[in-house]
């Protein structure tokens, strides 16, 4: 096992204040490749104490200083890229040619974006009025990350945070801490200064909510469950810090029946089960116009039966396991849920797949004639489970997208490119993918309603974490 019990703060591995040591285990097998150490509150003080004695320096460096910063760290993540892959490999349990392909590609396209963006970012502007306007940083940023995509929002917030001239303290998961630790790595031997970058591991009820807490932080970037972020805003409130959120997600996939249906139909359930179906904007609620329904229920079936789970070690498009028996658990008590509540099971079902007894592995499931008031169709199920629903009108379609808590993601197929403008407007979601288009580096990542606020990636995601300061100037003379 790795021995990874040491924090990066100020700019040094150091070790816990307290012993209390947990394993990092390897979804596929179920047995313990790390040992970390969970931090407490007073880890969690130091780095902060760190990040803000950085804050008074690093803040006040020039974008082409971090400009270069940023092009050394992508230099150095790139002659690292296999190792991210393989980390991400171990302790998520993601395919590595997965890991390989999506996984450690943000690092690379996120870093790049944000560079670029940094480049057109203009930190000093003249208003209308003859006023000066200054874009700053907004000072010490508690950052918490999810295990799903774990680089993917690490990247989404450290690098924008020391781009702007921020400073941070990251608390990732601690079902995926390796790839923060090797990221820490990176930003060391980029030259990084001290404490502008600490990572400190522990869980969100102690670690999480004293960085949420602390009064010398000036915001919280959280990535996680709703009912998670919905704590974070709370421990912010009482010092007034600015918080953003990306939460939970149910998109829907509107699929009309002049879509081409055989492509769209069979891209869509391979989307859905991408990264074992462990994606906030998964397209979960397939929303299928009734004239063609048959027809897709056929289509998505035999696609459906096709995909296979497979060792995550081995090169290959199947599917891996979801990340922990916590997360296992939550799955098949929904899948149960499906079954219970009358919907058509088409493939997959409960349990665990033939052959793969050790492992947290699903088998791939669909259901069909589902109701969108089934728990199937409100919750998130964040494994690899689809929902077919039907719809007669595209007025039903819309309502029937739009009647849910979340609004992340969308999806529309349709051939006619009026009627994708024309429902893509329509449906309350931060992002609508039509056709396949997929989401891009550089552009905004994030949703409407309990699917959180701010936007991650490029310009956006800059502007996030800076302060805009007006400076009033005389009349001349």
């Amino acid at each position: 096992m790795f021995d990874k019990r040491k924090f990066y703060i100020n700019g040094e591995w150091v070790m816990p204040l307290a012993v209390n040591d947990l394993e990092v285990i390897n979804p596929a097998t179920e047995r313990p490749v790390a040992v970390i150490s969970m931090g407490t509150a007073a880890d969690i003080k130091r780095a902060v104490a760190a990040a803000k004695r950085a804050f008074v320096t690093y803040s006040r460096t020039s974008v082409e200083e971090r400009l270069a910063l940023l092009e050394r760290l992508l230099e150095i993540y790139k002659r690292r890229y296999e190792e991210m892959a393989q980390t991400i490999t171990l302790e998520l349990g993601a395919p590595i040619t997965m890991s390989r392909e999506q996984q450690a590609d943000v690092g690379v396209g996120h870093l790049q974006g944000f560079i670029d963006a940094l480049k057109r970012l203009k930190t000093r502007d003249m208003l209308p009025n003859g006023d000066v306007l200054l874009r700053e940083p907004i000072g010490v940023c508690g950052l918490i990350t999810p295990w799903n995509w774990p680089i993917n929002q690490i990247a989404l917030k450290v690098v924008p945070a020391l781009a702007t001239g921020c400073t941070c303290v990251l608390k990732p998961s601690e079902f995926t801490p390796l790839n923060a630790m090797l990221y820490a790595e990176m930003l060391d031997e980029a030259g990084f200064p001290a404490g502008s970058f600490n990572v400190v591991n522990g869980n969100g009820l102690e670690c999480g909510a004293a960085l949420s807490q602390h009064p010398d932080v000036e915001m919280m970037s959280f990535t996680g469950s709703t009912r998670a972020g919905i704590a974070v805003s709370k421990d912010a409130a009482e010092t007034v810090k600015r918080v953003t959120l990306e939460l939970g997600g149910k998109s829907p996939n509107l699929i009309f029946a002049d879509a081409d249906l055989e492509e769209r139909v069979t891209g869509s359930v391979l989307e859905c089960f991408n990264n074992s179906g462990q994606s906030c904007d998964a397209p979960t609620r397939m929303l299928v116009e009734r004239s063609t329904y048959d027809r897709v229920v056929e289509i998505a079936e035999r696609v459906g039966r096709e995909a296979r789970v497979g060792n995550p070690q081995l090169e290959g498009t199947h599917i891996g396991p979801l990340v922990s028996h916590i997360q296992f658990a939550r799955v098949q008590a929904l899948i149960e849920a499906g079954v219970a509540e009358g919907a058509r099971l088409l493939v997959g079902g409960p349990g665990k797949p033939q052959g793969f007894e050790n492992g947290y592995f699903v088998k791939p499931t669909i259901f069909a004639d589902v109701d969108n008031t089934m728990r199937i169709a409100r919750e998130e199920v964040f494994g690899p489970v689809l929902s077919i629903l039907p719809f007669d009108t595209e007025e039903e379609a819309i309502a029937i997208a739009n009647d849910t808590a979340y609004g992340l993601a969308a999806y529309v197929q349709t051939g006619n490119p009026e009627r994708a403008e024309r429902v893509a407007a329509r449906l309350r979601a931060g992002m609508v993918h039509v056709n396949g288009g997929p989401h891009r580096y550089g552009s905004p990542f994030g949703g409407y309603k309990q699917s959180g606020n701010g936007r991650e990636g490029g310009v956006f995601g800059l502007e996030d974490f800076l302060e805009v300061k007006t400076i009033h100037r005389p009349d001349p003379v």
